[in-house]
């Protein structure tokens, strides 16, 4: 028997009546990723577990425990376990078997937690934020820019185990790619945690990328010709969605440093350089973030200004007319007096006067207006 399917006996899912069990566990997960080829057939929270040997991947068979064991032997293997949202009944056979830490234990399964690296006694603990940019086929006020999810790493002398909250985020290519390259991965446990965190820091990348199109083109219309009329909504939104990719980035740099300058002892010092570029890769995400802040404040500032200069045109214009119609309504008011003696009242060409002089004054001011950009 495998590897995987005694884990499936430890997690609980090899006892009488198990497959009801795992069909009902596959119907409640429909997000489980099933790319990677040696994905678990019955759909349980458990997507892999591969025993490695200098590099190599290894198909070691029998008791996990037995497993473990035997490579602590030798000293010359790891296991990696993945797992998706697992529960609190599937994950309790995988703390046990490890001897992992129940704080880190409970953060693993509730999910939800700011990136950071903890240490527990020989294992090391730490959690990612990962990020996906969701496509759409135009920015409104409630469009879905990123999406977040969490990858949690229990990291010790020989194994590794990953735990995946969210739909995206997927580890099959990286183990694959990491398989192709066994002279890294023979560094053990601490080459997995690297090529995770250079994963995550590549997906921020890639969508602070992604962002950037929907900043660049809110940007143009702004500054349009009907640039007053864009909804500030959208902009509003875009501001959320940064701030979910800030929580996600900015909280990552100190764990790295850690990690790059601090020695650890599941963590090999050859690997440790590889955690600066990483380092440095995240440092770039931020001050693209910072950037984009800036300037997502400097696209909403510019875009009240435009609004409230074309409030101030849309007034001139009416005082304007309002100041043209006056001119009528005024004299008219005048000459609608009852009084028996008003000047002009018997002339014959009054009433022509009148007009004639009404005119005089409106095209007047009307032309003094223009003049002046009021109209």
């Amino acid at each position: 028997m495998t590897v995987a399917g005694n884990l499936r006996k430890v997690t609980g899912l090899g006892r009488t009546g198990g497959l009801r069990k795992v069909a009902r566990l596959a119907r409640r997960r429909p997000r489980v990723d099933l790319s990677h080829p040696a994905r678990s057939p019955l759909g349980s929270s458990v997507v892999n577990c591969v025993t490695y040997r200098d590099g190599v991947r290894t198909p070691e068979a029998g008791d996990p425990a037995r497993v473990v064991e035997r490579m602590r032997s030798r000293g010359d293997g790891f296991v990696w376990l993945g797992l998706h949202e697992p529960t609190d009944q599937e994950f309790a056979g995988v703390a046990d078997l490890f001897d992992l830490h129940p704080l880190a234990v409970e953060d693993a399964i509730e999910a939800h937690q700011r990136p950071k690296v903890e240490r527990y006694d020989e294992t090391l603990f730490a959690v990612f934020k990962t990020v996906c940019y969701v496509e759409h086929e135009q920015l409104t006020a409630t469009s879905e820019v990123v999406s977040t999810g969490e990858i949690m790493v229990f990291v010790g002398r020989d194994f590794v185990i990953t735990v995946r909250h969210g739909r995206h985020g997927s580890l099959g290519p990286l183990r694959e790619g990491l398989e192709s390259d066994p002279v890294q991965l023979a560094k053990g446990p601490s080459a997995v945690l690297h090529a995770i965190a250079d994963h995550v820091v590549d997906d921020f990348l890639s969508a602070i990328e992604a962002f950037q199109a929907d900043i660049d083109q809110v940007e143009t219309e702004v500054f349009a010709e009907h640039g007053a009329r864009v909804d500030p909504g959208r902009i509003y939104q875009l501001k959320r969605e940064l701030l979910e990719l800030r929580r996600a980035v900015v909280p990552l740099g100190r764990p790295l440093d850690e990690l790059a300058t601090r020695p650890v002892r599941v963590v090999e010092p050859d690997i440790q350089a590889y955690f600066r570029d990483v380092a440095d890769h995240l440092l770039r995400a931020a001050e693209q973030i910072a950037a984009f802040d800036e300037l997502l404040n400097s696209i909403l500032q510019a875009h009240l200004a435009r609004v409230t200069v074309a409030q101030n045109e849309d007034m001139r214009k009416i005082t304007a007319w309002a100041a043209i119609i006056a001119v009528p309504t005024m004299v008219c008011g005048v000459y609608g007096m009852n009084f028996d003696h008003m000047p002009e009242l018997g002339w014959r060409y009054g009433y022509g006067m009148v007009i004639a002089v009404i005119a005089v004054a409106c095209v007047t001011l009307h032309r003094g207006f223009r003049r002046n950009g009021w109209l």
